[in-house]
């Protein structure tokens, strides 16, 4: 027997919008855009991955587009909770998740997806791509 788990693992991104170009964000920084879903920050790493998270820290809420890039995760500017770009998760000791929003980068083009979720087993990392 076989069962079709795509309704349930599959991609749901069905809005993705145009937010800016990759060169719009500087390198380690964040841009942040306003959305019916409220503040998402866009950030840039050092290798050009772009990634999208809402703009508050899971501790009080610290606009994480005001804090530093480093490596692969950002530093919340209230308090230095450390914030993993690709999964939003908080690194240890602390604990805490903010949501993290589905984005590609085409011809320079950062795109974004306001609704779905990432498919089972794929991380933005992997649907960001270099300018």
């Amino acid at each position: 027997m076989s069962l079709n788990l795509l309704r349930w693992w599959g991609k749901r991104m069905t809005k993705w919008i145009e937010v800016g170009l990759v060169s719009d964000i500087p390198v380690l920084g964040a841009r942040v855009v306003q959305t019916v879903h409220g503040k998402i920050a866009v950030f840039r790493t050092e290798g050009d991955k772009i990634f999208a998270l809402d703009d508050r820290c899971p501790h009080l809420g610290g606009p994480l587009s005001n804090g530093i890039v480093h490596g692969m995760r950002v530093a919340c500017p209230l308090h230095n909770w450390s914030i993993d770009l690709d999964s939003g998760v908080a690194a240890a000791p602390d604990e805490g998740c903010t949501m993290r929003y589905p984005v590609k980068v085409e011809d320079g083009r950062i795109i974004l997806c306001l609704e779905g979720e990432l498919t089972q087993g794929e991380t933005l990392a992997e649907s960001s791509a270099a300018a």
